[in-house]
């Protein structure tokens, strides 16, 4: 027992620990109490649950009466509250916030890059040469001005490319008569002999005669078929064939369809109608689908196809022929 105790004297609170200096509190300590106590009590800051409707935290999250009041308790309610059990009012999906600074991942949409073309065609090609690759180059063509057109830079191709025979398009067509074969027909060897470009000859003069001997036959051709695409037409069965290759290498220069057709021409006095020459006018005339798989104008140019009405005269021939084959059996 202590001796304070034994002198009956009342027990004394306990005290604080001393500072160095004594039992006096430090000046620092007393200022910042104060100023602690001067300070203005700051309002707790709403917790994320004002933004949800009430009955939604009430019914996910029991809250305990003793610590209603207390705004940590609060704000953890908040945070504890699912999205997920969230009531949708009107329909309207829940929004998420992105806080203010955040970086938002965007999604860049696809440029889709230039169409696939055919592979002799390039980023370095003519303008003029593309655009003849995807408007015209396989498209099916019926029109005898049109075929005899192309028929002519067919031959030309010998001495002159794709892209030059384009760019002197219009100095054909104009030296031509717009591939008229009845006017080029009756080109006479001044006129022929005039048939220059800045004093040069738009082709040799081998080519030049060649052109105007197959309009003479061309005129031939119209009135035995009814039109020259007529004739052309018929050793395909008035389809477009379609070959499907898919690479550059497999596209032949000839064919045994342009074999055929080359030796028919010949026989009937046209010139320079080789295979060769044939097999690019197919190409070019739409008689074949040449267009790489992979190239866009495969399928453009399947959609062009269309059957080539008979002539008249065709017509009138077969009615002839079965009203002769039932004659015959009927005497018989």
């Amino acid at each position: 027992m202590s001796v304070a105790t034994k002198l009956g004297s009342p027990v004394c609170e306990p005290r604080s620990i001393l500072a160095p200096s004594g039992n006096r509190v430090k000046v620092s300590e007393h200022l910042k109490r104060k100023n602690e106590g001067l300070k203005k009590p700051q309002k707790p800051t709403k917790p994320v649950s004002h933004q949800m409707p009430e009955s939604v935290v009430r019914n996910n999250v029991s809250v305990d009466s003793s610590c209603s009041s207390d705004s940590s308790s609060s704000g953890y309610v908040a945070k504890t509250v699912s999205m997920k059990r969230t009531v949708r009012r009107n329909g309207l999906r829940p929004v998420k916030v992105v806080p203010d600074g955040a970086e938002v991942a965007t999604v860049s949409p696809k440029v889709s890059g230039p169409p696939k073309r055919c592979d002799w065609i390039t980023p370095n090609s003519d303008p003029l040469y593309t655009s003849f690759h995807d408007e015209e180059w396989g498209v099916p063509v019926y029109d005898d001005r049109k075929l005899f057109e192309l028929l002519v830079f067919s031959q030309a191709l010998a001495e002159l490319s794709w892209p030059a025979i384009l760019n002197k398009r219009d100095i054909f067509r104009k030296l031509f008569d717009n591939f008229d074969p009845s006017s080029v027909a009756q080109f006479t060897e001044k006129k022929l002999l005039s048939l220059k470009v800045n004093g040069v000859l738009l082709l040799s003069e081998s080519k030049l005669r060649a052109i105007i001997e197959n309009a003479k036959q061309m005129l031939k051709v119209q009135q035995e078929f009814g039109s020259f695409s007529n004739y052309c037409w018929s050793f395909v069965n008035h389809k477009p064939l379609r070959n499907g290759y898919r690479y550059a290498r497999k596209v032949p220069v000839k064919s045994p369809k342009a074999e055929v057709i080359s030796k028919d021409l010949m026989q009937r006095g046209f010139r320079c109608v080789g295979p060769t020459v044939i097999y690019s006018f197919m190409q070019v005339a739409g008689i074949v689908n040449d267009h790489l798989v992979a190239c866009f104008r495969y399928q453009d140019c399947n959609l062009n196809d269309k059957k080539v009405s008979k002539p008249k005269f065709e017509e009138k021939t077969e009615v002839l022929t079965e009203a002769v084959e039932k004659t015959s059996l009927s005497k018989a």
